[in-house]
């Protein structure tokens, strides 16, 4: 056998180190090129890919010679006593162990390998992961490839340089005399075989080549346990979809959409959420790919989407969930939720309006928004809903996303919906705040509710939305100083100072500190509010006339001053 490139004497170790780093290569990308050979079919791009990524290391290896000789141990490939290729589990997946319990401990590649036989050796492990409790082994299947390219030294069974027991008779021979019995056994009369117990014991193999490590039982137990603890629903639909796709059939495909349509009730009426998420994904997906597929079979895969998000259907899921504690995250329910079409949003506007369970408001809130983006006509056609509480969520909704769409239906409650409606489509258009929107909740300056005037007012400074600015200035000519309350002076006098600037001082100023003897005097509440927005601007102007106000004759002006100019300090 031909020995491995090694540096020559005296030369560098760099150049030993290239060649341990392309033989690394080269058994890493051997290593892929196994699992993809075992995972994938001959026809799929992954499978390609790794045998040419194999095939381009062993050609980067012979740059550095025509032939490599590799050891193996049970958890590495070695060349020249260095570690190379190393795979701590022992196990169907480690490569070096493949090779070691099998007894192969030498092996050699050379050049030409890739191109002739690397195929052959690829199939040969992969028979041997794929009927691992059969009697093949790699030195019987290297034996049937005949390899030109490839050659390997083993041990027999026995393992470190002793054959087998019976070995002799396998080669046609026999064992000359008596084999004495081992020590312990020295009291028993008659040969070996006749001193042996009937029963075989742990400690005959706890040291043999094959027995498990610790960490290898633990690993297996591991495996039964959530084998027999796993959930086979996800196994089951995904069986029965492969069928359909599979069969072209009609008879089989009908009673698949038959069996599919049930299991979905059961697995919804078991809370099985996640796996009923799985089902109707995936056979939506089905529907789109299946070869043959009668309209009617296509329809039934499609609408287990749509049965779901009935309002029957969702009604009762949803009031089961009502007395159910639901903690973040529900991952389980948030995959299903995502699965309801258009058909869910009035069922679960409707439950928003009704539930008392946070954990569940907060998962309704989070599907209608995102139906609510998503369709956004729905959505619109809810605002107009009979239901005054179905109608007001759907319209928080509407600014929770901030729906363009949704500012003509909006004005169309500003204009005649009921007082809380009216509040709700204003705070609403403030969150949407587009130009249109600000226009529309203009209108509602001049409301009859004041909560809903303050609210405008607030929005739109918010906004800084100054084309309401001639709206205001006259409200406080003609109104607010006669019949406003403080809170809407307040805010009407704050919203004009930040539209306004120092433009605002002269109409303050007239209200603050009247000049004249027929001046007419506004009362205290509304000179200390025009006082405190003054302090708000916080400009040299403004607090000139805050100052003048520190010694007026009304206790609350005064009082209004100090803390305005505290303020602005």
């Amino acid at each position: 056998m031909a020995q491995p490139p090694t540096s020559p004497a005296g030369a560098p170790r760099g150049t030993a180190d290239v060649l341990d780093a392309a033989v690394a290569d080269m058994l890493k990308a051997l290593a892929r090129a196994v699992r993809s050979y075992q995972l994938y079919l001959p026809n799929n791009p992954m499978h390609s890919r790794a045998i040419e990524a194999a095939q381009g290391a062993f050609e980067s290896l012979w740059r550095n010679g025509d032939s490599v000789e590799l050891v193996v141990s049970e958890t590495e490939f070695l060349l020249d006593d260095v570690s190379v290729y190393t795979e701590t589990d022992r196990g169907g997946e480690s490569l070096p162990w493949l090779f070691y319990k099998d007894g192969i401990r030498t092996f050699e590649f050379r050049k030409g390998f890739e191109v002739r036989e690397l195929h052959g050796l690829l199939g040969a492990l992969q028979s041997v992961r794929a009927q691992s409790g059969s009697d093949e082994d790699l030195v019987t299947l290297f034996w049937e490839c005949d390899f030109q390219s490839f050659s390997y030294k083993y041990e027999e069974a026995g393992g470190d340089g002793y054959s087998a027991p019976g070995a002799e008779l396998l080669r046609g021979g026999a064992p000359p005399g008596t084999i004495d019995a081992p020590a312990d056994n020295e009291g028993d009369v008659g040969s070996y075989g006749a001193s042996q117990s009937q029963f075989a014991k742990i400690g005959d193999f706890d040291s043999t080549l094959y027995f498990l490590e610790d960490h290898e039982t633990a690993y297996l137990q591991q495996a039964v346990r959530d084998d027999f603890s796993g959930d086979l629903r996800s196994s089951v639909a995904a069986a029965l979809l492969d069928t359909f796709e599979s069969q072209n059939d009609p008879t089989v495909r009908e009673e698949i959409c038959a069996i599919l349509e049930q299991f979905l009730v059961a697995l919804l009426s078991r809370l099985q959420f996640r796996t009923a998420a799985y089902l109707i994904r995936e056979c939506s997906l089905a529907a789109g790919r299946s070869e043959g597929l009668l309209s009617s079979h296509g329809d039934r895969l499609a609408q287990l989407a749509t049965q779901l998000s009935e309002a029957s259907t969702l009604n009762q899921l949803l009031d089961e969930l009502e007395e159910t504690e639901l903690t973040p995250p529900q991952e389980d329910l948030v995959s299903l939720f995502t699965q309801l079409t258009s058909g869910a949003l009035e069922p679960l506007v409707a439950h928003l309006v009704r539930t008392r369970n946070p954990g569940l408001r907060a998962l309704t809130e989070s599907a209608v928004n995102r139906l609510g983006a998503s369709h956004t006509e729905a959505l619109m056609a809810l605002i107009g809903a009979a239901n005054e509480g179905v109608s007001i969520e759907a319209i928080r909704r509407a600014g929770k996303i901030k729906s363009p769409a949704a500012v003509g239906h909006l004005a169309a409650v500003v204009e005649g919906g009921s007082e809380s409606a009216r509040a709700a489509a204003v705070a609403a258009l403030a969150k949407i705040a587009t130009p249109g929107a600000m226009r529309v909740m203009e209108r509602a300056i001049d409301d009859d509710d004041k909560e809903i005037r303050i609210a405008v007012v607030r929005a739109c400074a918010e906004c800084h939305h100054s084309p309401i600015l001639p709206r205001i200035e006259g409200a406080i000519r003609d109104r607010l100083t006669r019949d406003g309350t403080s809170a809407e002076k307040t805010a009407f006098f704050d919203a004009y100072v930040a539209l306004a600037g120092e433009d605002c001082i002269p109409l303050l100023e007239s209200i603050i500190v009247p000049r004249g003897l027929l001046a007419r005097k506004e009362d205290s509440a509304t000179r200390a509010a025009a006082v405190m927005a003054l302090g708000k601007a916080g400009t040299a102007r403004a607090l000139d006339v805050v100052r003048k106000a520190i010694a007026d004759k009304d206790v609350i002006v005064r009082s209004a001053a100090a803390r305005a100019m505290k303020g602005a300090v």
